[in-house]
């Protein structure tokens, strides 16, 4: 593994997580999202933390990695679950552990704020995606996800 360092993301991070968003879009569904679109969500979860919050990978000093945390309300368990989204690396660290890094930091930080788990969707197709997070310990669950997605 390779030395890195997690952290929450600042304002100042936007552009670069905004910049992963894009190229995750194009290299996991072949979409090309709309520059400002993109930017005006990202910047939305810093001026709305209601909304969720990024966390980032630096190595040497450089962003080389984002996730963005959004929250679920369990009422079974009278606490958030917290959903891991965008998740991205970018490719010349990928399969150098920064993932397990940053999840092994979120869910440090999840058990101090007494969160009730974790979770994740993931593209079907992305075996790899699959294996590393069961590696880590996660299961693909008893649901199937089901969704509307406005065009």
């Amino acid at each position: 593994m390779i030395e890195i360092s997690v952290r929450p993301a600042r304002e100042s991070d936007a552009e670069t997580i905004r910049d992963f968003q894009k190229e995750m879009a194009l290299e996991t569904e072949g979409l090309v999202l709309d520059n400002e679109t993109v930017t005006r969500g990202v910047y939305a979860v810093f001026g709305d933390s209601s909304k969720g919050r990024y966390y980032v990978a630096e190595y040497e000093g450089s962003v080389i990695a984002s996730l963005l945390i959004t929250y679920e309300w369990s009422d079974w368990r009278n606490a958030n679950v917290w959903w891991f989204q965008s998740v991205y690396v970018l490719p010349e660290f990928r399969r150098k552990g920064v993932f397990t890094m940053m999840y092994d930091h979120i869910t440090n930080a999840a058990i101090s704020e007494g969160i009730a788990g974790l979770r994740l969707y993931v593209e079907t197709s992305n075996i790899r995606a699959h294996k590393t997070y069961e590696t880590m310990g996660m299961d693909g669950s008893h649901y199937k996800m089901y969704e509307w997605l406005r065009d």
